[in-house]
């Protein structure tokens, strides 16, 4: 996969792991927590790259602003078969926040195409207003809430 552009973000494959970038975006507590509530504190790089982004299917993804930083990230698994990606551990540095989002969403779903996909899935906070707007305008479908969370998809296939 290409670079793809989108304003002033672009999107950089992390193949192979470059875990260095997502150890500075998560060195906060609740930014790791948010994002994988379930991973060690603090951020682990050796157990992100052999638990949490593992699987051979799976493809994970920085976004880089226009000076070359890394400023959010995401990861894209194989959901209910190879054709349906589902978008995790998705992250976007405060500083970047207003605006990068709804670009990280695109980016998520042409890189989803790219890799074969012709559907995206998701789960989002309910109480993460900002990031349910920004689905939501992407023409994400609201599949059913449960524990707090919004199953959400994307169709285009």
């Amino acid at each position: 996969m290409g670079t793809l552009i989108v304003s002033d973000f672009t999107l950089r494959p992390n193949a192979p792991f470059d875990l260095a970038p997502l150890a500075r975006l998560l060195d906060k507590e609740e930014d790791l927590a948010l994002v994988n509530p379930s991973a060690k504190h603090p951020f682990d790089p050796l157990e992100w790259q052999e638990k949490w982004l593992n699987e051979p299917d799976d493809a994970s993804f920085y976004l880089v602003d226009a000076d070359g930083k890394e400023v959010g990230f995401f990861a894209l698994r194989v959901g209910i078969g190879p054709e349906v990606r589902h978008l995790v551990y998705v992250f976007v540095e405060e500083e970047s926040r207003g605006g990068a989002g709804k670009e990280l969403a695109a980016l998520a779903e042409q890189a989803a195409r790219d890799l074969g996909a012709i559907s995206i899935t998701l789960k989002v906070e309910l109480d993460n207003e900002p990031a349910l707007a920004v689905y939501q305008a992407a023409g994400y479908e609201e599949l059913g809430r449960s524990g707090g969370m919004a199953t959400m998809r994307r169709d285009w296939g």
